[in-house]
């Protein structure tokens, strides 16, 4: 599990997989000095969680840490994903339903295929 750590103070914990495509997303939105929303369930303390948001913005210090030394192997479909959604003006949501897909915790494409039985957009919350 690596660390998501925010403004120098607060540490968010995320799968190394799912953290280093959220780097990806952060890393080209900051390239091009753009804010977003990233929000998401906090399940660390709780199982029923927290919901959180936090704004990613250049002016903000965000630092990426990780278990590992090598970070884990990117899939572009899903760093293209991510981006849609952080391109929305609804945010980067981070369901708990995407980040088990993208640890390989269920079969890729399970995610999609859910949001388009249920009717709901793949994009935004």
């Amino acid at each position: 599990m690596g660390t998501l750590i925010y403004d120098g103070a607060d540490g968010f914990t995320f799968d190394d997989r799912v953290l280093a495509h959220l780097q990806a997303v952060v890393q080209a939105k900051l390239r091009r000095r753009e804010g977003f929303l990233l929000i998401w369930t906090d399940r660390t303390a709780d199982p029923v969680g927290v919901l959180r948001s936090i704004w990613i913005d250049p002016s903000i210090s965000i630092q990426f840490v990780f278990i590992r030394p090598d970070l884990p192997e990117l899939n572009r479909e899903w760093i293209s994903l991510l981006s849609e959604r952080a391109n929305s003006n609804s945010g980067l949501w981070l369901e708990d339903e995407l980040r088990a897909e993208i640890r390989e915790e269920v079969p890729e494409g399970t995610y999609r295929a859910s949001k388009s039985k249920s009717g709901k957009p793949h994009e935004g919350a």
